[in-house]
């Protein structure tokens, strides 16, 4: 593994970069009630807009794993951020809706990149005792992502339109490629060892993975609840419940900081408890079981409750949908390992941003055509119990696969 004070640093690095990256994704989602009065778009085209992003970030998602494998994580990181950060720029001067559409799915190409490439990065240098906390890290930067863009970037446009706030968050994400262009990243056999370094599994062979498909069932349960609040959540609380836009504000930042800190908290809580013996597959499977019972109950508490009810809900399903992120990338990380995570991550994290294909447009749809979030919120609670299938019951052991093994069973305790 790397020293422990530069591999803190690159877990520091590409956490910045998801932070990044959810900031510029999730803008859209605090202007919607701004574009739709300016631009006079319905909801069901703010659900096309909203998801349109994951119609690039999806298909790529698996090619930008072959590509971080093959060229480079640090290479193709830099590109994908330099994509990323002038769509978000150009957003600024988009006038319709057909512009906003290509400039959401061009975000979501350069997006598709992070995280294959940022989980690729800390299998190489971090170790499995401290997997938990480097991927709560690397979750608290992209679930505060959304609490630091809706809060300064809701500010903003209240002060100044939406416009501005495109171009200036464009324009400083492209400040991150500055200390980027230094990094250096230890070969794989440094990590696994010359003879394992030389196994190199086929994408057939990681696609005939059990595990992997479980772990992209939960994985796509859990992002649709995630992608139906963030999507909505800021048009829900001032159209439906009747918020202003400086109290949607502060109600959607507060939620989404109470889901980063719960992630930090339970990757060092996940470590803590892995380094004194107790069984990974006990410890995730067990956190991802807990999100998605509390996902049917809180989601549907935030729509038959009132509006105090519904917030404390909504704060609640943040604190315990948090504390299941950081094993959404540990999981894969300590099954695959190094020589593999990238197209590992993926392919399930492709699966799993399949809910925001689905989640945002759907959403405007059912709203739109019924004039109610009740079918939506329904909907929403429901998908929770498929990752109850995906976490428990399809994924086998959260343990490391051997590679060299000429016939791959069940992984190895």
């Amino acid at each position: 593994m790397a020293d422990f004070r530069y591999a803190t640093r690159l877990v520091l690095l590409v956490t910045t970069a998801v932070f990044i990256n959810y900031i510029d994704r999730g803008n859209l989602a605090t202007a919607a009630p701004m574009l739709q009065d300016q631009l006079h778009l319905t909801e069901g085209q703010l659900g096309v807009l909203l998801s349109a992003f994951y119609f690039g970030y999806v298909p790529c998602m698996p090619a930008m794993g072959w590509l971080a494998e093959r060229f480079g994580a640090h290479r193709v990181l830099a590109l994908g951020v330099a994509l990323w950060s002038l769509a978000t720029l150009a957003t600024g001067f988009a006038g319709s809706f057909a512009t906003l559409l290509g400039l959401r799915v061009l975000l979501g190409i350069g997006e598709s990149a992070a995280f294959p490439c940022a989980s690729k990065v800390i299998a190489q240098v971090v170790e499995v005792g401290r997997l938990g906390l480097a991927n709560g890290i690397l979750s608290c930067g992209y679930l505060i992502g959304p609490a630091v863009g809706t809060a300064i970037g809701g500010s903003l446009m209240i002060a100044y339109g939406w416009r501005p706030v495109f171009v200036i968050f464009g324009a400083l994400s492209l400040l991150w490629l500055i200390p980027w262009r230094k990094v250096t990243l230890p070969k794989v056999s440094a990590v696994v060892g010359a003879a394992q370094a030389q196994v190199q599994p086929s994408f057939g062979r990681i696609l005939r993975q059990r595990a992997l498909w479980g772990a992209s069932v939960g994985h796509f349960a859990s992002n649709y609840s995630y992608y139906f609040i963030v999507s909505w959540l800021p048009f829900y609380l001032v159209k439906a419940r009747g918020f202003s836009l400086g109290a949607m504000v502060t109600i959607a930042s507060s939620a989404y900081l109470l889901n980063a800190i719960s992630a930090l908290a339970m990757g060092w809580a996940a470590d803590h408890w892995i380094r004194q013996g107790r069984s990974p597959t006990l410890i995730y499977k067990s956190i991802m079981a807990a999100n998605h019972i509390a996902g049917v109950v809180c989601i549907a508490a935030m729509l038959v409750l009132p509006r105090e009810g519904a917030v404390a809900a909504l704060f609640l399903f943040e604190i315990v949908s948090g504390a299941s992120y950081p094993g959404l990338f540990a999981i894969p990380q300590i099954i695959a390992g190094p020589q593999a995570t990238a197209r590992w991550v993926g392919v399930q994290n492709a699966a799993g941003n399949a809910a925001g294909l689905v989640a945002p447009v759907l959403t405007g749809f059912i709203v739109q055509a019924t004039g109610l979030f009740d079918f939506a919120f329904a909907l929403a609670a429901g998908v929770n119990l498929l990752g109850l299938v995906g976490w428990v019951l399809i994924m086998p052991k959260v343990a490391p696969l051997d590679w060299s093994e000429p016939q791959l069973g069940a992984a190895k305790a």
